[in-house]
């Protein structure tokens, strides 16, 4: 009887799964890692390589050349900073974490989180990603980020058209913060081929780096760092 019951939870977390990720998984315990934040690992005879962090760590790749891959056959004429910056948005803390809420992640986390983090819930995605490719393989990965992802929750034209000034969003949370900040800029190479590197100090520490063909472009890159792992 014990194991009737065991069986039919785990058919049940499976279904749950396939609503999820549109396909019914093979190996469910991945799939359980995937949901199973470190905070939950404290108090417990679990080993720290047991919580989500390693699948998102994968996760993370995969999502990265699937989404160059699509960006370079949906934006031919494009060059590389534009994909860059393109695929940078597209894979943004706030997206992923907004993408997990939405395709409902909530319901499957496992957390002694008392208030999710800002990022908690696109860590899972990604450690979810990275359980579909070790379960089913790149082809399953690569059609739930372009069908279930992009295709259904993301508006790719609306992406392109949003500018995002991240140095003014810097400047306007350190005033309201009341904290320094100060852009140091070096460079190297000849004139042909200088890039800068700008450093973005906060209260004197180091909190952004950005590298770039043009000072501006290497201050927005640095901020850029800082704004989505800091302030979202």
């Amino acid at each position: 009887m014990f194991f009737k019951k065991l069986l039919r939870k785990k058919d049940e977390y499976a279904l749950l799964l396939e609503r999820v990720i549109g396909f019914y998984p093979h190996q469910v315990s991945i799939y359980k890692q995937a949901f199973l934040h470190k905070s939950i690992i404290q108090n417990t005879e679990l080993q720290s390589f047991e919580s989500n962090e390693r699948l998102e760590f994968l996760g993370d790749a995969v999502l990265d050349t699937v989404i160059s891959h699509y960006l370079y056959h949906k934006f031919p004429k494009k060059d590389e900073g534009y994909l860059t910056k393109l695929r940078s948005r597209l894979v943004s803390r706030q997206n992923l974490n907004n993408l997990g809420v939405k395709i409902g992640l909530k319901e499957l986390m496992k957390s002694n989180l008392e208030r999710a983090s800002k990022s908690v819930y696109g860590d899972a995605l990604e450690a979810l990603i990275g359980a579909v490719f070790l379960d089913k393989g790149y082809a399953y990965a690569q059609k739930f980020i372009e069908d279930k992802l992009l295709q259904n929750h993301i508006d790719i034209e609306e992406v392109v058209q949003t500018e995002t000034d991240f140095k003014s969003r810097v400047i306007e949370w350190s005033q309201k913060e009341k904290v320094s900040f100060e852009f140091q800029i070096s460079s190297n190479g000849d004139n042909n081929e200088k890039l800068y590197i700008a450093k973005l100090l906060i209260n004197n520490e180091p909190k952004g780096k950005g590298i770039a063909y043009t000072k501006k472009q290497a201050e927005q890159t640095a901020a850029e760092q800082f704004y989505k792992e800091v302030i979202k």
